[in-house]
């Protein structure tokens, strides 16, 4: 994500910067959802510093401890990778917005790939927080078929009665909403033969890992399924992220990143201003009419023509609605060929609206 950030950066003051002026970038830790201090801290210092925009959080759970904040000081902000569907109805002030998808849609897309794949009986276990909540219930108003849910804590240890409930369905299918508790889940799956390689079995972004399943039976994730909000990420990003980090191993939320650079760059720019209010106002209209654009300086030179843009990026087209979110998404599926080993499947990725954050 601070990749994209930067690539995006670079290439926005490479083509004169905003309104002839250069981009600057203020990093500040965010830290996690059991540390608010640090998220609030740099969220002062960002004020204090008199930022036109925030990028970030990177957690929905740490927006949320400081989204007030940053709404009372009047700064626009876009996160790349928040999903919570609470943040689509917040009380923004219309500063908030996201360049990823809420959860309302990773259900949704689950849904739609389990009838894709001719599914008929489902499972759904899925930890009962907002989360798990929000993906199984919308899997379950798009699939076709009959979908049994059951919740379970995430403090629980045995989750042999939760596996016996499921194995009692007799699915064809078993989804599995979680996350670093999952492998104790499989293995108890595995123990009482409802494993991967009995009934096909699917992951969500919260659980999709290649270290995760390491220790559990050799090859047993083989052709197991997961979803993952974004696009996949094409090579000539891929390349150009490598060109800022060389490093990075992961490119998951990059290409949102740096279209939420991109989209505050125009909207300044269209809106001849770079205050909150400005960009805010100018979001939606660099994103949703006019003539499409893929690239800053390529829409830019459309606004300077006089011309209204849509600016469509390397996550796709987003086109915010009026809570802010990506009215128009893409999930990437992609299937374990080992334990520890994933790649993406392009004929089952899918593109759709993004159903109203009604949970």
């Amino acid at each position: 994500m601070v990749a994209g950030l930067e690539l995006a950066i670079d290439e926005i003051n490479a083509a004169g910067g905003v309104l002839g002026q250069p981009v600057q970038h203020l990093p500040g830790d965010s830290g996690d959802t059991s540390d608010s201090a640090t998220a609030n801290q740099t969220v002062t210092n960002h004020i204090n510093s008199g930022v036109s925009a925030i990028v970030g959080a990177a957690s929905s759970g740490v927006t949320l401890s400081v989204i007030d904040k940053i709404v009372a000081a009047g700064i626009v902000q876009i996160s790349p990778s928040n999903t919570d569907p609470s943040l689509s109805t917040y009380a923004d002030g219309y500063l908030y917005f996201r360049t990823a998808p809420p959860d309302t849609f990773q259900g949704k897309a689950l849904g739609l790939l389990l009838n894709r794949q001719g599914a008929s009986d489902a499972v759904v276990l899925y930890i009962n927080d907002s989360y798990g909540q929000v993906l199984s219930r919308n899997l379950q108003e798009n699939f076709a078929g009959n979908a049994n849910l059951y919740g379970y804590d995430y403090e629980e240890t045995d989750f042999s009665g939760l596996v016996r409930n499921a194995k009692s369905k007799r699915p064809d299918s078993i989804v599995l909403i979680g996350f670093d508790e999952t492998p104790r889940i499989l293995t108890e799956l595995i123990k009482q033969g409802i494993g991967p390689n009995k009934v096909q079995t699917y992951l969500v972004d919260g659980n999709l890992s290649s270290m995760m399943y390491k220790d559990l039976p050799r090859n047993i994730m083989k052709g197991v399924k997961a979803t993952l909000p974004g696009v996949l990420v094409d090579k000539d990003l891929q390349t150009s992220l490598l060109g800022v980090n060389p490093d990075l191993s992961d490119f998951s939320y990059a290409p949102e990143t740096y279209d939420a650079v991109v989209l505050i760059a125009l909207a300044a720019e269209k809106g001849k201003g770079t205050d909150s209010k400005t960009i805010s106002e100018n979001l939606d209209l660099v994103s949703s009419t006019g003539k499409k654009c893929r690239s800053f300086t390529e829409c830019k030179q459309l606004l300077d023509a006089g011309l209204d843009i849509d600016y469509d990026g390397f996550s796709g087209a987003i086109e915010f609605d009026d809570n802010g979110d990506p009215s128009i998404a893409t999930m990437t599926i992609f299937e374990y060929l080992s334990n520890s080993r994933f790649v993406p499947r392009e004929d089952l990725s899918i593109t759709s609206s993004v159903p109203f954050a009604k949970y």
